[in-house]
């Protein structure tokens, strides 16, 4: 019972980020219901599915109202999503837990390096206001492969997806993606359904708490500066990245391999920004 009432607590979190990030609701549920409800993995990545997906569509409100979503974008690549979503939920039922875990944690460190380091800037480039259609396509198709695959609502993929690669500012690729991770969500929850079967009840009881914050992170999403917003996600990815990482191997060697993998990434981002900011200077 306590181990409930705290997932559900804690479910406020997923809320917040996604309304203020645009994404990482997965990265939040997956090892919330995995470590502190004790779910088994596959059980728990079909549960966040549905949450982050219920959570998504409520969170689009207020950025929709504000003028932050790119909507033909976010359909197209909605669309193209599902189809790979219900492709990797149908597929996840033939790969191992272990693999499905370890898979989600360092496809989050390598978005996390991106995030952080940010893209090349370019001066004279205009912003653009919808992303060729082939590109979001494409792009749709591999997210929404990940997502049902791994369980991510695909928010932790698709915001850089059209700020790192289509050049969208990060509030509007915020908003936008948020149309694409509900689409998706349930796609990749359908492929599930095929083969495992969800707690409702606690469903429920989490997609209520995160939709609460969802109200919280949507209210706060237009006062924080672009530059800042990417960057604290990339770090926030980087965080949930290691320690699901380190939660795949026995023992002692768990924390050993979080702290090295943590030094790696750090040494790595640093090295990364570093370049990045002499080749916007030049």
């Amino acid at each position: 019972m306590t181990a409930t009432v705290l997932t559900v607590g804690l479910a406020v979190l997923i809320g917040v980020s996604l309304g203020l990030l645009g994404g990482g609701g997965s990265i939040l549920a997956v090892p919330l219901l995995v470590y502190v409800a004790d779910l088994p993995a596959k059980e728990a990545i079909a549960t966040s599915l549905l949450v982050v997906g219920a959570t998504s569509a409520v969170a689009l409100l207020p950025h929709a109202r504000a003028g932050r979503v790119r909507w033909r974008t976010g359909l197209v690549f909605g669309v193209a999503g599902m189809a790979g979503a219900y492709a990797g939920g149908r597929l996840a039922a033939f790969v191992p837990s272990a693999f499905l875990l370890t898979g989600f944690a360092l496809m989050m460190l390598a978005t996390a390096v991106a995030m952080i380091r940010g893209r090349r800037a370019t001066a004279g480039r205009p912003v653009p206001h919808e992303l060729p259609v082939l590109r979001v396509v494409l792009d749709g198709i591999v997210v929404g492969l990940v997502t049902g695959l791994v369980g991510a609502g695909g928010g932790f993929l698709v915001v850089p997806a059209l700020t790192l690669l289509g050049g969208l500012p990060m509030p509007a690729a915020v908003g936008t993606s948020l149309v694409v991770i509900a689409m998706k969500s349930f796609a990749g929850l359908a492929g599930y359904l095929s083969s495992v079967r969800i707690n409702w009840g606690l469903a429920v009881a989490l997609t209520v708490a995160a939709v609460l914050g969802s109200v919280l992170g949507g209210r706060l999403a237009g006062r924080v500066p672009a530059d800042l917003l990417r960057r604290a996600f990339g770090w926030f990815v980087v965080v949930m990245g290691v320690f699901v990482l380190a939660q795949q191997f026995p023992g002692k060697l768990g924390p050993a391999v979080a702290a090295i993998g943590a030094l790696a990434l750090a040494g790595t981002v640093t090295v990364a920004v570093g370049r990045h900011r002499r080749r916007s200077y030049y």
